[in-house]
């Protein structure tokens, strides 16, 4: 699954959003058919749509609730599977543009990604397009999603949809065959002209329980190389990294790096390729998680925290989706960083309060610590009482 967010526009930003009431994002997947088999999918895809899909008329139904919410409209994310495989995709689409929903689009790259479709995507009104790329060269990026010339298929894309006008993010999942590669696909981003970066944390559910999810250790190092990455040009988020926010907060402050091998190698490769920083990171911290900010809706009507968190909240043919938001127990307590653990007592329980997805796939509670972050509660205070910069 891809996901894609539009940058804030700086000139007129939107507005601060009250996350009890109303998600930022809902993620929509209208389908679980797509024609790549990749090997850390969420939805474990296939190549015919899963029984159980929401009719055009639910769907519209579904934009009609998401704009329930009131404004500022939640972004509404069109993904799958591969959404280009909805063959009223740019009927749903255009009555969501017509609403004054914010759309965002998450294609695959297939041969239905043809120029007269980015065309067609450009003038649809959808604010941004996201992109997979999960590696700087053909050997791991189509390794991972199984077609030999991917590589060339997706780079080729990007530039099309850039040159079209279109707002691309590339999304990237981390995993241990691709971590020594990520300064090569920042520097990818950076000739290509695409506008953000997402780089995805692996959650085992779906296929990626078979791919290589990389130490907590190692998810420190990559956040803190992203913060040097967000001075190139491009926005940065992550998502299941929500220690990225406690990251750039620490080092906004003047907190340094680590001094370990894989980060002096990450930010080493990346300075060669891309030269000094340049300004303040273009770093995106809003405190959202799944749950708090955020909501996923399968192919079936059922509703999820996140689409890597698989536990049912209710279901869009039975209850409203607003109602289901506002009013879950679980979602509530999210919402209200009612924690256990480590998360439970760290400071940052409201800016990170780490993956909900991972604690639940670690431990089976999703109120649990999130087990891929090191920081130790407390430590921020300690070195403000020291004077340690």
């Amino acid at each position: 699954m891809t996901v894609p967010v539009p940058a804030p526009a700086p000139a007129r930003p939107r507005p601060a959003v009250d996350f009890s009431q109303r998600p930022m994002l809902v993620f929509w997947e209208m389908t679980r058919a797509c024609l790549l088999a990749c090997r850390h999918c969420r939805a474990s895809a296939t190549a015919h749509a899963a029984p159980g899909e929401l009719s055009r008329d639910e769907g519209r139904g579904l934009i009609e609730q998401v704009a329930g919410f009131g404004r500022p409209y939640p972004i509404l994310v069109l993904t799958g599977g591969d959404c280009l495989l909805r063959p009223d995709l740019f009927d749903l689409a255009g009555y969501a543009v017509s609403l004054g929903v914010p759309v965002c689009m998450s294609p695959s790259v297939t041969p239905l990604l043809t120029a007269g479709m980015i065309s067609r995507i450009a003038g649809s009104g959808v604010k941004a397009v996201s992109i997979s790329l999960d590696g700087a060269g053909a050997a791991t990026h189509d390794g991972v999603r199984g077609i030999a010339g991917h590589f060339g298929r997706t780079v080729q894309a990007i530039r099309a949809l850039v040159a079209a006008g279109v707002t691309v993010q590339v999304n990237t999942t981390v995993m241990s065959a691709n971590v020594a590669e990520l300064p090569d696909i920042a520097a990818l981003l950076a000739e290509t002209g695409s506008h953000m970066w997402e780089v995805f944390f692996l959650v085992h559910v779906g296929r990626g329980t078979a791919a290589g999810a990389i130490s907590p250790a190692a998810h420190e190092d990559v956040c803190h190389f992203l913060y040097d990455a967000a001075h190139h040009g491009f926005v940065v988020r992550t998502v299941e990294a929500p220690s990225f926010r406690r990251v750039v907060a620490l080092r906004r402050a003047g907190g340094p790096p680590p001094d370990t091998p894989l980060y002096r190698a990450l930010t080493g490769r990346l300075g060669l390729l891309l030269g000094p920083p340049d300004g303040r990171p273009s770093a995106h911290t809003a405190a959202t998680r799944d749950g708090k900010g955020i909501l996923f809706v399968a192919h079936d009507g059922e509703v999820y925290p996140a689409g890597f968190l698989p536990l049912g909240l209710g279901n869009i043919r039975d209850r409203p989706l607003c109602d289901i938001y506002r009013d879950d127990p679980l979602l509530r307590m999210i919402r209200g960083a009612r924690f256990t653990g480590r998360c439970g007592r760290c400071e940052y329980a409201d800016l990170c309060g780490g993956s909900r997805a991972r604690a639940y796939a670690a431990s089976g509670d999703p109120l649990g610590e999130d087990p891929s972050c090191l920081y130790q509660p407390g430590r921020a205070a300690s070195l403000d009482r020291a004077g340690t910069p």
